[in-house]
């Protein structure tokens, strides 16, 4: 099954690891792209926040994106 959304991460973001960890808590699934590690990632972020390089950017499966979402605006966009 393949996860709802992607979350472009890099392993130092705070805000990342909030996000996460809230979601862990409620069951939701994702997968994490570091764009650390990957340029072509990080071109995508930066394509989609103005040229900035903001994490985290949630991407859902219909290609939207929300730069630095709330648990709340997350579940609200997941549920429709």
């Amino acid at each position: 099954m393949t996860a709802p959304m992607t979350i472009y991460s890099t392993q130092w973001c705070g805000y990342c690891h909030r996000l996460m960890s809230q979601l862990d808590r409620e069951g939701v699934g994702y997968e994490v792209v570091d764009i650390e590690h990957d340029p072509t990632a990080a071109d995508y972020v930066m394509s989609v926040n103005g040229g900035n390089q903001t994490v985290p950017t949630v991407v859902f499966e219909d290609g939207t994106a929300l730069t630095n979402p709330s648990l709340a605006q997350v579940k609200a966009r997941l549920a429709g």
